[in-house]
């Protein structure tokens, strides 16, 4: 719903996702350090309860909630890119500043993000009467409705979907939840108008209906009882049902573009725990002779309904990041080329079934973890095609899957072989680059690299040198405020990803659909499934109409 129903930020993304421009903030500046950012409201904003919002929100939903190590034992990471966090200053009761210790050109792309979402969404003047910094008694308010600490309560109370009397900036606020739907309505404090002066949004209730069997939902879409959908019936096998249907469900497609990289990437352990592994891993001929070995086309043909096309863990057609050398090296169906890398990778030798052995005399036999839930379910046929492929060229593999617990569980424990995800940061590359350098946990083809980096050497471990060189790269990309300065150098980060091929990729994930009523008008013809979708096409514009 943050997507959906609540997409007012700071900042905000443009509906491509290719710049980002004021929102709350009437406008913005960067010093010419790019360490200060500094942001002027608009004045004359109220809550959703009537209450101004002023600086003084933020500079609570900042200071005394973010940054309240009893609340969150570390500060948000976009708020702390060196490890101090930055500092926030009132300049006047609508204008604030921001200031890091170093330069950071990536901030407003971050709060046109989820990751800013908090800053907005915190009222002082409701919140604060659960803090114990307001409020003497918050601890003996807090255990009264059954919490054992302020920090507790005070959590509870920030559900923005949850708490009716959250007050909100947003254009709905909730009004009735139950099992079965969550109702919103409009917030008549809003503060959109549209071109002629008209208060948006001109859509006075939303409800939203909890489902969760797939058949259920495309039953209720085919009759026309659901206004809009984009992220639950969009798949290729329900689109001749619903084709068949839209005259008598009175309702019409729209495309969506995904800002997925692949729709299936493919992470070796490249911080394997086994010495062994971990050398046949790293070694770069072994990644691409298993990814010559990988048939994509007939993938796309058997599995994902001929859409898509064979594709590494590159940035898409669609970024200003695309090279397309980058997405289609060794994506070819080449055994022979397959074999010879693997050979040239130590690996020559065979047992008498035909599986190649280690260097040890050991056979080669590895796992690789594939999501049960919280997953694409074409990973697990896709895996079973690959799993074959691989074994065609000498490769023993088995195929694990898991409850997304403990596949996160072991991801995070770097308890694992190899596992497979789908490819984050198609489009914005920058924000998610985990599939491009160990940039964090998400990096899963190397997560003891990523938690170096992330905390600056005092975890995880150190990388080898071309790594570090690449790291290195992206920290300054990151201080960098002139955006096409900011371009070259993530380029040059992306180059030294292509050289290193990191990751294996499938196919480019492909365009989908969604779907909304012949009623619902202002419903773009396009939209990129990237958060916040749909609410970078302005949701509060959408009209009902018969």
């Amino acid at each position: 719903m943050n997507a959906t129903a609540g997409y007012d930020q700071i900042l905000r993304w443009d509906p491509t996702f290719t710049k980002t421009f004021p929102d709350i903030a009437e406008s913005y500046d960067i010093d010419d350090s790019g360490k200060e950012h500094r942001f002027h409201l608009r004045e004359g904003m109220r809550w959703s309860d009537g209450h101004p919002f002023t600086a003084d929100d933020l500079l609570f939903a900042y200071n005394d909630v973010l940054l309240n190590e009893e609340l969150y034992p570390a500060a948000p990471g976009y708020l702390a890119p060196t490890g101090a966090p930055a500092k926030i200053r009132k300049i006047d009761n609508h204008t604030v500043a921001f200031t890091f210790d170093l330069p950071n050109g990536i901030f407003p792309m971050w709060l046109a993000s989820s990751e800013g979402l908090s800053l907005v969404t915190l009222p002082r003047h409701y919140l604060s009467r659960f803090h114990q910094k307001f409020n003497a008694d918050a601890e003996d308010s807090a255990r009264q409705q059954g919490f054992s600490q302020w920090s507790q309560l005070l959590l509870a109370k920030t559900d923005r979907w949850g708490n009716p009397d959250l007050p909100t900036l947003s254009a709905w606020k909730p009004a009735a939840a139950s099992t079965s739907q969550i109702v919103l309505e409009r917030n008549p404090y809003y503060w959109k108008v549209d071109t002629d002066g008209n208060q948006l949004p001109y859509i006075d209730k939303i409800t939203y209906h909890l489902m969760s069997d797939p058949q259920v939902i495309l039953l209720k879409v085919s009759n026309g009882e659901i206004d809009f959908d984009m992220w639950r019936v969009g798949t290729p096998a329900f689109k001749p049902v619903l084709a068949s249907k839209r005259e008598q469900g009175r309702f019409h497609f729209f495309d969506c573009n995904w800002s997925f990289n692949n729709n299936m990437n493919i992470a070796f352990n490249l911080c394997h725990k086994d010495p062994a592994l971990r050398a046949i891993f790293q070694n770069k001929d072994f990644r691409v002779g298993m990814s010559y070995a990988i048939d994509r086309k007939e993938i796309i043909t058997a599995v994902l309904q001929r859409q898509g096309r064979p594709w590494q863990a590159a940035p898409r057609p669609e970024s200003v990041f695309y090279d397309e050398e980058f997405a289609t090296q060794y994506t070819e169906h080449d055994v022979a080329k397959a074999n010879e890398h693997l050979d040239r990778a130590g690996l020559e030798q065979r047992d008498g079934n035909g599986f190649r052995l280690r260097p040890d005399g050991r056979r080669l036999l590895f796992s690789v973890m594939v999501p049960s839930t919280n997953g694409d379910p074409t990973f697990a046929p896709t895996m079973d095609l690959v799993r074959g492929y691989w074994r065609a060229v000498g490769v023993d593999v088995n195929v694990q899957s898991l409850d997304i617990t403990l596949y996160t569980s072991r991801t995070n424990g770097n308890d694992f072989d190899a596992q497979v995800y789908q490819g984050d940061g198609g489009l914005n590359a920058m924000l998610i680059p985990q599939w491009y350098l160990p940039s964090g946990a998400g990096s899963r083809f190397a997560v003891p690299w990523g938690e170096w980096y992330e905390s600056r050497g005092k975890a995880g471990e150190r990388p080898p040198a071309r790594v570090r060189e690449q790291l290195a790269l992206y920290d300054e990309a990151q201080r960098t405020v002139d955006l096409e300065e900011q371009k070259r150098l993530f380029m040059e980060v992306l180059r030294i990803s292509k050289e290193q091929f990191y990751a294996i990729g499938t196919s480019l994930a492909p365009q989908t659909f969604g779907v909304a009523t012949d009623r619902l008008h202002n419903v773009p013809k396009n939209i990129v499934r990237l958060y916040p979708n749909p609410g970078a096409t302005n949701l509060p514009q959408f009209f009902i109409e018969d």
